[in-house]
Order: C-alpha cells, then sequence, then structure tokens
C-alpha cells in the first residue's frame, strides 16, 4: 500500500471519482466508497482494511472527516464481511475446526451444510454491518467519535490528476485474485481446505514483486524510490509485528491454561438452554478481546460449544454462529487485535482513539446480537 501511495495513482482515483465520475460528492459518499470497498473485497479482513483505508484517506481529508471514523468503517467492514462470506482463510479455519468435531464423533452431518447453517446465525457481523451503514449514511457519531481528530490538511481546489488509477487498481486486482490461487494451492486443488495465514503471506510477496516489475518499466518509480517506499512500508508495520507477537503469545498462554474449557465449565452449571448461545456469545466476546484474535477464540470455543450444545440438545447451528459472533465482537472491541491495529494504520489514525471511538458503536451492536441470540433460543 506504501508503494501504491508513492505511484501517485492514488490521487489518479480520487481525481476520476470524484470529477470524471462524479462518484464522491460529499463526506458521506466518500466514506460509503470505503464501505462499499470493505463489503466487496472480502477475500481476508487484513487486505480490505488496507485497500479501504487507502483509497479512503485523500477523500477523508478533503471532506475534512476524521481519520478515527475511516479507521472504524475499515475496521466494521473487514471481520464481518470475511466471516460472514466464508469464500476465505475464514471459512476454511471454521470449516477445518467443523470437520474436527465429526471425526470425533461429536457431531453428525455434512461440514459445510453445517457451516453455511451457522453463517445465518452470525448475528455479530450482520448487526455491525447495519449499524456502520446506518452510522455512515446519516452521519451519527456518538461517544468519543464527536470529538474525534480532524487533521489539519490544506485543502486544495482541485485534486492533482496525479498518475493513472490503473497504477492502483491492477495490483488490488492482483492481490485479491492470488488470495483464490494460493488457497487453491495451499489446499491441495480445495479452496476451502488452504492455509489462510500461507496464502495472504504468499500473495503480498507476489504482489510486492510485481509492483517492481510493473512500475519500473512505466517510469512510475525508480529501483531506488521503489526500495525506499518498501522500508518505510515495512518500517510503518513495525509495532504492529510487535504487538501481533504478544498478542500470539498471550493466546498461546489462554490455550495452554485451558482457560475456554474453565470458562465453559461455569457457564454450563444449572444453564438453561434458551441462555446457551447468549453465554456462549459472551464467553467468546470476553476470551477474543482477552487475546485480541477471533481466529484463536474459534479454535478455542468451537471445541467447547460444540459438545455443549449437543449434551443439551440445542441448537449446534446456533451455538457455533455464536462462537462466530463473540470472536468478531470481542477482536473489534480489543486494543490487540490485528485488525484494530491495521485499521488504524491503514486509516492513519491513532490505535488508542479508534478504539475509544468505535468502542459505543461495537457495543450496540454487540447488544442487538445478544438480544438476537436470545431471541432465536
Amino acid at each position: 500500500m506504501q508503494l501504491i501511495e508513492e505511484s501517485g495513482s492514488i490521487n489518479g482515483f480520487v481525481y476520476y471519482v470524484q470529477h470524471k465520475r462524479s462518484f464522491v460528492k460529499s463526506p458521506r459518499s466518500a466514506l460509503m466508497l470505503s464501505y462499499i470497498i470493505g463489503v466487496v473485497i472480502f477475500v481476508e479482513s487484513s487486505i480490505t482494511s488496507l485497500v479501504a483505508g487507502a483509497v479512503g484517506k485523500p477523500l477523508c481529508d478533503r471532506y475534512k472527516i476524521p481519520h478515527a471514523k475511516l479507521a472504524f468503517v475499515c475496521d466494521s467492514t473487514s471481520a464481518p464481511v470475511s466471516s460472514l462470506i466464508a469464500l476465505n482463510g475464514w471459512g476454511a479455519l471454521l470449516l477445518g475446526l467443523i470437520l474436527t468435531q465429526i471425526d470425533e464423533g461429536i457431531l453428525q452431518g455434512n461440514a459445510i451444510d453445517i457451516l453455511l447453517d451457522s453463517l445465518l446465525y452470525n448475528f455479530y457481523a450482520m448487526s455491525a454491518l447495519v449499524v456502520t451503514f446506518v452510522s455512515v449514511w446519516f452521519n451519527i457519531n456518538i461517544g468519543s467519535m464527536k470529538n474525534a481528530t480532524l487533521l489539519d490538511v490544506p485543502t486544495q481546489e482541485r485534486v492533482d490528476q496525479g498518475r493513472s488509477m490503473y497504477f492502483m487498481i491492477v495490483p488490488i486486482v492482483m492481490m485479491v485474485l492470488l488470495v483464490f490461487v494460493f488457497l487453491y494451492i495451499t489446499g491441495d486443488g480445495n479452496i476451502l481446505k488452504g492455509s489462510g495465514s500461507s496464502t495472504v503471506f504468499y500473495t503480498m510477496l507476489v504482489t510486492w514483486l510485481f509492483t517492481l516489475l510493473y512500475y519500473l518499466p512505466a517510469k512510475v518509480l525508480s529501483f531506488s524510490q521503489w526500495l525506499r517506499a518498501s522500508y518505510i512500508g515495512a518500517k510503518k508495520l513495525l509495532s504492529v509485528v510487535l504487538i501481533l507477537l504478544f498478542a500470539f503469545a498471550i493466546g498461546k498462554i489462554t490455550l495452554e491454561l485451558h482457560t475456554g474449557l474453565y470458562l465453559a465449565s461455569l457457564a454450563s452449571e444449572n444453564l438453561s438452554v434458551s441462555l446457551l448461545s447468549g453465554v456462549i456469545f459472551l464467553l467468546s466476546s470476553i476470551m477474543a478481546f482477552a487475546t485480541g484474535t477471533s481466529w484463536g477464540t474459534f479454535s478455542i470455543m468451537i471445541p467447547v460449544a460444540v459438545p455443549m450444545a449437543v449434551g443439551m440438545d440445542a441448537n449446534v447451528a446456533l451455538a457455533i454462529g455464536a462462537v462466530i459472533s463473540g470472536g468478531v465482537f470481542g477482536d473489534h472491541c480489543s486494543p490487540i487485535s490485528d485488525t484494530t491495529i491495521i485499521s488504524s494504520i491503514a486509516s492513519d489514525c491513532e490505535v488508542i482513539e479508534h478504539v475509544k471511538t468505535q468502542l459505543p458503536y461495537a457495543l450496540i451492536s454487540g447488544v442487538i446480537a445478544l438480544l438476537l441470540f436470545l431471541i432465536f433460543s
């Protein structure tokens, strides 16, 4: 994304959507563009945040929109969409966890059918997308968002035309397509069995090298400029890498301590079936908030939630949906979450400011999701 910014193609894209097509005419349409990008690019939550943030930053500067609002839009579309449209690493992980329960004889049925049924109960993702859309469309600012920092960027009368927007679009399209390619390769011909983390790594590596072959012949960047931009981009992510390193360490510790099993044992005593999915949602939320990882929460809580649901003769798909929703909800609220940090970096917003400004919206979505779980139970 740093290379794309250095290429000047983002200005070309902004000029196109503002002046040639007039897609963006107001602060609302500026944020809606990032919202649409966040919904359309569902292949990986981090990629979604990076692209939506890179496109939205210059538009937010032009229309005097706080970057915290952009970070909120990036964060509230990335993980929810990725967890709803599971043709990605999220789906591969969840399918693997469900298959494990079937292989162990705890669960009966087809894994894909169970996963698709569970996604229908991903209430937090649905409510987060609706709340985000409403807040953008009606310009609703609550809590700390009312006092979000507005960067002092000089307003230009007319946006610089920059270079061709295709120097931005081509690498991004290639990046999105490569996700499916590497999911297919790492899954030995089955996209749903591909490795999400390996896929993202190889995708970014190949796309990074592609920019070298794309920009140098077109004289967009020299080799020294390409290296310098790569270094700057890597440097920006150093703090993210360190935070994630410690967050994964905490997640591993909670796994070794069997924290999920302990919490489940406390909750399962004298628990009514009508409260099961709500309790699973809350437990998953707490775990995801504490560890900063929704995927880690899925790995811990699905082996706990499924036996509980089967043993209590409850709706298993609803229980798995509660785990998915709780994982995404807690991850959204956590200051050590990778999606939280990457959305902040992509939007050029302080992490703590993003956490504080997003929290009220996330809590509203969380309460809606909890009520729906209680109703459907």
